[in-house]
């Protein structure tokens, strides 16, 4: 039986498709760039012939001439590869299109099927997704294309398209700028341009006939290629943060949902068919593909409302045609995110977490919903919402950039400065002078960052040393191991290479000064930098996160949470006094220095600590009607305690449900801020100080009491609302039946230390492959189960339920999301129970961190 490798199956993919790739421009939308880096997909692309691989959403009219050192002319292939619907893609396709003169093919290739868009309520296309856009494309290129033309004469037109077919690059790119201006214009004005012309346009018909055969020889082909996700290991993966999957809404705005990118809370009652919201649809289609790619026959168990309704979806998808073929059985575990929220909101052992948390993300391609100006049907179920990208981006030449050797900088330099001038060679008079200094017009430190900041994209899960993947490798360990782990390998690289380095090997976790300077001596030459990459970037992002700043923040999440959880096994009065004096100290921190401050926490990580305290309140304490676990005594002190601390700094929460009253709160503060040295000057006695007194209706004071009045009023009510929500959290297992009562109600993973504790997946997983029944736990027919349910049952050929510890390949996917400690914890429930003969497969909706846990249940993609 072959191995399942999520790697080498996204590789496969791309081979397959090498035909259409090779000598063609390719263009990747945001969610495709940032799988293919996970993927290390760049080098087989170019290995298949690609002729330039360019950003879809940045396409420049300098993409034109990014294969000038071909020789096989200009480029009459185009290759698109989208994460996105093909409606939302279109404007950006017919941008290429336009600018590509000579392009007669274009293939495009996306993630989601015919059948996604045609049940996606904010796509136009139909159940023949694909021959529907061809046509449209087709029919938008030919219109854009006259509508250009009638502005040029005939003649100016076809010498501009002779001299593009002869290849003259610099005046293609000169009237491609001009294009470029007139087509984003007429993109704003008219996306889909009318397919009427004026009496002119006919006149001149006969002119542009050979400009008119360019979009006639226009050969457009759609294709599905389902195959585009991030994959953190060959065992784990999540989908692309700019992706329709990942973005699209996974629950509509009622009592019973927490955010757009959370399934609602499990009540037992599936939504209705007319409610299910567009990311259950394309959820399920996406894991149908990936489970035919697999060449997987999936049994599907479900644990949540919403996995509940994908794995009906994903039943309904099954064909009769699968009956006869012969694949390898798999066992699918669908669960809800909102069945343990406490795990991605805790700070866990976990190196990777501690990376992913700590590093900055690449900021967002699109910063909206990618598709201008569709509206979604059902005004209840947004269309998406923003997800953070995965790209960390590792600031190397902060550690890099001032360390190497001045013999390998001035080489960069001359081999730069080189270059520059054969490429400017046609506007420098003097080229072979400048040549001879080259240090004199580039400085060397600022081209060796650049080139150091070529390597400070996102990680690559195909990086290894000697067989082992790196991200896997830390993945599957805790913090101290995984430091111990990277400056092992840094040891047995700086052994091949024969350097010698200075370090003190100390007993516990690997001290940053080891890292940089084993780093710094791998990156002393240009070879072993490039060469070593892989590990160079793992190191510095290591030492980067377990230093300050974001050492001690961590730490100081994990002290505060190890502190809630004692509490919450004391009493309700000694968890609420604990929250109360988080958010105080947080306010703290604006009047203290924040050069000293820097390990204290925040005014959003205390309402981070709050969420987990409200969790771990109704867990311990129990609850009546829609009231909080607290008393309202206790209650009423942590809103005025938030109330204070908003009031005090109110830029430091720049949450949703104080959108509409900031800009009122920090003018505030503002003018509040003056009038304090004045109370020292109050008893200085100035008779133009009695001018107005008693005069109350000319005092400009009194307006600004009665402001204020308002204001905090106002804030009173936005506080009432987020309370709710927190009423929503504690109420998380008093709804989830399958978590209060059964063995999964047993085992706690809120109480005792959090690096002790197990998450709900570890627990979940030790059952499983226990044979315990699990409550809550549905298990949707197969195709073969409901063959012999529906005919030959009724003779007494019924097939006995399946159990999902009996198949060799289990594929858990968590709809919402998962993090790195889930990752390690699934492995080590398969290990501790003895099967190494099973193949564990964990993915998730995206990559949660607890920033993003917090974005989601209190920022610009929640419902409060």
């Amino acid at each position: 039986m072959a191995v399942v490798h999520v790697i080498k199956l996204c590789l496969d993919s791309i081979r397959q498709i090498s035909d259409q790739i090779e000598d063609a421009i390719l263009y990747l939308d945001a969610g495709c760039t940032e799988a293919f880096q996970f993927l290390g997909a760049f080098p087989l692309l170019l290995e298949l012939g690609a002729r330039a691989i360019c950003s879809l959403e940045n396409m420049s009219a300098l993409d034109i001439v990014v294969d000038w050192n071909s020789n096989f002319g200009s480029a009459k292939k185009m290759v698109v590869i989208i994460s996105h619907l093909l409606s939302d893609a279109h404007r950006y396709i017919l941008r290429c299109l336009s600018t590509h003169k000579t392009i007669i093919h274009c293939a495009i290739f996306t993630s989601i099927s015919e059948m996604g868009h045609s049940a996606y309520p904010d796509s136009p296309l139909g159940p023949d997704a694909f021959r529907e856009y061809e046509s449209l494309l087709l029919q938008d290129y030919e219109e854009h294309v006259r509508k250009y033309d009638t502005r040029e004469s005939s003649s100016h037109r076809y010498d501009e398209w002779k001299q593009s077919e002869e290849g003259s690059f610099k005046e293609r790119v000169v009237s491609e700028d001009e294009g470029w201006s007139q087509l984003v214009s007429s993109e704003e004005e008219n996306p889909h341009p009318e397919g009427s012309f004026s009496e002119r346009d006919l006149e001149e018909t006969n002119a542009t006939s050979c400009t008119d055969n360019l979009w006639k020889k226009l050969d457009v082909c759609v294709r599905h290629f389902p195959m585009i996700l991030c994959p953190l290991s060959p065992r784990a993966f999540v989908l692309p943060s700019e992706g329709t999957v990942a973005e699209a809404c996974l629950s509509a705005e009622h009592e019973d949902s927490l955010s757009p990118g959370l399934p609602p809370i499990s009540t037992g009652l599936p939504p209705d068919g007319d409610d299910t919201p567009p990311g259950a649809t394309l959820t399920a289609e996406f894991l149908y593909h990936l489970a035919a790619k697999m060449d997987l026959k999936m049994e599907i168990f479900s644990l949540g409302d919403l996995s509940k309704t994908i794995g009906k979806i994903l039943t309904d998808m099954s064909s009769l045609y699968d009956v006869g073929r012969r694949k390898r059985s798999a066992g699918l575990l669908l669960v809800d995110r909102t069945l343990d929220l406490i795990t991605p909101c805790c700070h866990g052992d976990s190196l990777f977490d501690r990376i992913f948390s700590s590093l900055p993300h690449r900021e967002r391609t699109t910063s909206s919903a990618h598709g201008k100006g569709s509206q979604i049907q059902n005004k209840h179920i947004p269309a998406s919402l923003q997800r953070a990208p995965l790209d960390v981006q590792i600031p190397l030449a902060k550690i890099l950039g001032k360390e190497v050797s001045a013999t390998y900088g001035s080489k960069l330099t001359a081999n730069v400065e080189a270059f520059l001038c054969g490429w400017n060679s046609s506007n420098s008079a003097s080229p072979t002078a400048d040549l001879n200094n080259p240090i004199s017009k580039i400085c060397s430190e600022n081209l060796l960052h650049t080139e150091i900041e070529l390597l400070s994209g996102s990680f690559v899960s195909t990086e290894n040393y000697q067989g082992a993947h790196y991200l896997e490798s830390i993945l599957d360990r805790r913090t101290k191991d995984g430091a111990l782990l990277i400056k092992k390998w840094l040891q047995e690289d700086l052994r091949r290479q024969k350097l010698i380095v200075e370090t003190r090997t100390r007993p516990g976790l690997s001290k940053t000064s080891e890292f940089d300077t084993m780093v710094k001596a791998l990156a002393e030459n240009q070879s072993s930098l490039i060469k070593n990459r892989g590990i160079i970037q793992l190191a510095a992002a290591a030492e980067l996160t377990l230093s300050e700043p974001h050492a001690s923040h961590w730490d100081a999440f994990i002290s505060a949470e190890r502190i809630l959880s004692v509490s919450a096994g004391d009493t309700s009065q000694s968890l609420s006094a604990q929250i109360c004096d988080l958010i105080n100290k947080s306010v703290l921190v604006r009047s203290q220095n924040m050069e000293s401050s820097q390990g204290l926490l925040s005014f959003q990580d205390a309402l981070l600590l709050a969420i987990i305290g409200y969790i771990l309140a109704g867990e311990n304490f129990p609850t009546s009607g829609s009231g909080g676990p607290f008393s309202w005594q206790e209650e009423h002190l942590l809103k005025e305690s938030i109330m204070d601390a908003i009031l005090e700094n109110p830029t430091a929460a720049k949450l949703k449900f104080l959108h509409g009253i900031a800009e009122e709160l920090e003018c505030n503060v503002n003018k509040i801020k003056p009038e304090k040295p004045m109370e020292s000057t109050i008893d200085d006695f100035d008779d133009d100080q009695w001018g107005n007194w008693g005069d109350e209706d000319t005092d400009p004071s009194n307006e600004q009491v009665y402001g204020d009045m308002q204001l905090k009023l106002e804030l009173r009510d936005r506080v009432d609302n987020l309370f709710k929500l927190f009423h929503k959290l504690s109420s998380l297992k008093n709804k989830h039946t399958m978590l209060r009562e059964g063995p999964l109600g047993l085992e706690s993973n809120y109480g005792g230390d959090p690096y002790m504790s197990k998450g709900l997946l570890y627990r979940l997983l030790t059952m499983v492959l226990s044979k315990i029944d699990i409550p809550g736990l549905e298990y949707h027919s197969s195709t073969v189960g409901r063959l012999f349910k529906s005919g030959f049952g009724r003779f007494g050929l019924g097939q006995a339920k399946p159990n999902l510890a009996d198949q060799s390949v289990i594929l858990i996917f968590v709809v919402g999301g998962i993090n790195g400690v889930e990752v390690r914890e699934v492995q080590e429930a398969l290990s501790e129970c003895g099967r190494p003969n099973i193949e564990l497969i964990i993915g998730g909706t995206t990559l949660l961190t607890p920033e993003n846990m917090l974005d989601l249940l209190l920022g610009s993609s929640s419902y409060t």
